[in-house]
């Protein structure tokens, strides 16, 4: 089932070992085919040299194992959660990077100060709350999930506008129009996280002009981009 998407995820795994955002088995991948309500994941804890396109899992919206011998990603019920919410995540990444996890362990939105961060990111990476202990000790993936929901929903932040979250006390997770976009968002947010405390070291924090940022993120995102081929 799925065999195109299988690659792909396969791939988007593979890509985050290879880009540096994931050591060990320190992350994972998955995609949505959206008109079949079927999800193809990373399975929990399988080093990624040793991971092949049929021990990438299927399952449904709900879950459960659709196709597969291997147990899904233990951060699986978070992916359902933001699939349900989001209908512009047809792909989700979760790392534990480096600078974007520093963010998250500060407990700090990452703001927008540079164009490097506009062009992908329309305002600052929003950082969760702290989880209650009740939510800790209870469905603890799941409460993960719906607390990068809650904040999205609390603060009016676009989730195909800034396509990603820092999970307070955790790390990132990051969404795309496919698993591989998903990748890439991942990517470019530890490297603006990453020139955003280099940028401290020099002077104090320095918010963008606010035409600034909305100007090179319409020039990719918006309805009249012209930036890149056609």
């Amino acid at each position: 089932m799925l065999e195109s998407l299988r690659k792909e995820v396969l791939q988007a795994n593979l890509e985050l070992s290879d880009r540096g955002l994931a050591l060990f088995t320190w992350g994972n991948a998955s995609a949505i085919d959206r008109a079949r309500g079927l999800i193809v994941i990373k399975p929990s804890g399988v080093p990624y040299e040793r991971m092949t396109a049929g021990d990438m899992v299927i399952v449904d919206l709900d879950g459960k194992v659709v196709e597969g011998t291997l147990k899904p990603s233990s951060d699986l019920p978070t992916h359902l959660v933001l699939y349900k919410a989001f209908s512009s995540a047809m792909g989700i990444v979760h790392t534990h990077s480096t600078y974007a996890t520093a963010w998250a362990q500060a407990g700090q939105d990452l703001p927008a100060e540079g164009t490097t961060h506009a062009d992908h990111f329309y305002g600052s990476v929003p950082c969760t709350r702290l989880l209650t202990d009740e939510e800790i000790l209870g469905d603890y993936e799941l409460e993960t999930g719906k607390v990068i929901v809650e904040t999205f929903k609390s603060r009016a932040i676009d989730p195909s506008s800034v396509p990603a979250a820092l999970v307070h006390s955790h790390g990132p997770f990051v969404w795309g129009t496919s698993a591989l976009e998903a990748v890439h968002n991942a990517a470019v947010l530890e490297e603006v996280a990453k020139i955003a405390i280099l940028s401290r070291m020099i002077a104090p924090p320095s918010p963008m002009q606010a035409s600034l940022l909305a100007r090179h993120f319409e020039r990719k995102h918006g309805k009249n981009a012209y930036y890149g081929q056609k």
